[in-house]
């Protein structure tokens, strides 16, 4: 299973939508995890899974998702309404309320991948204005035979290798 995370990308819609045409023949899943800043029903979100950042003035985008993709469960947020700059605890005890195995967030800017106590953890980092690296950066999630790989790729589809994880799932 293959799955595509973008967040923060506030207002783009070229570049969101040259990502999603990049990655679409390899990928099960699409997820943006909020402040992309574009109304409901946009050309540029469909077939994503997106919920609603601090950003987003669509009152329709949910504020949290949990979904079920290849038989793994997510649980989508942006992280603002979970002190992500602060900690991630928030969002682990709210993975482990859920069930949920991958959490994908945004809201901070800064790309990383963890595992905490068997829940992998995800932050695609910005395609508009990263935090701490030069690179405007997405994440593709891949899992496969109990192991997930994390890449990030900058915003021109270059893989960006110092940040990419390996996890045992």
């Amino acid at each position: 299973m293959k799955v595509l995370i973008v967040s923060d990308s506030h207002g783009l819609t070229k570049e969101l939508m040259e990502i999603k045409k990049r990655h679409a023949h390899e990928v099960d899943a699409l997820i943006h995890c909020g402040d992309s800043e574009l109304p409901s029903g946009c050309v540029e979100l469909a077939s994503f899974l997106y919920v609603r950042g601090n950003c987003d003035v669509d009152s329709s985008f949910p504020k949290e998702r949990i979904e079920d993709i290849s038989g793994v469960r997510f649980f989508i947020t942006h992280g603002h309404l979970y002190n992500v700059k602060m900690t991630l605890m928030n969002l682990y005890y709210r993975a482990q309320e859920v069930g949920a195995k991958v959490v994908c967030f945004g809201h901070s800017h800064l790309a990383l991948a963890e595992m905490i106590d068997g829940i992998l953890f995800i932050n695609p980092g910005s395609i508009l204005l990263p935090r701490l690296r030069k690179e405007k950066t997405y994440a593709l999630l891949h899992i496969d035979s109990g192991q997930a790989t994390v890449q990030f790729y900058d915003i021109s589809g270059q893989e960006v290798t110092d940040l990419a994880k390996s996890f045992t799932f």
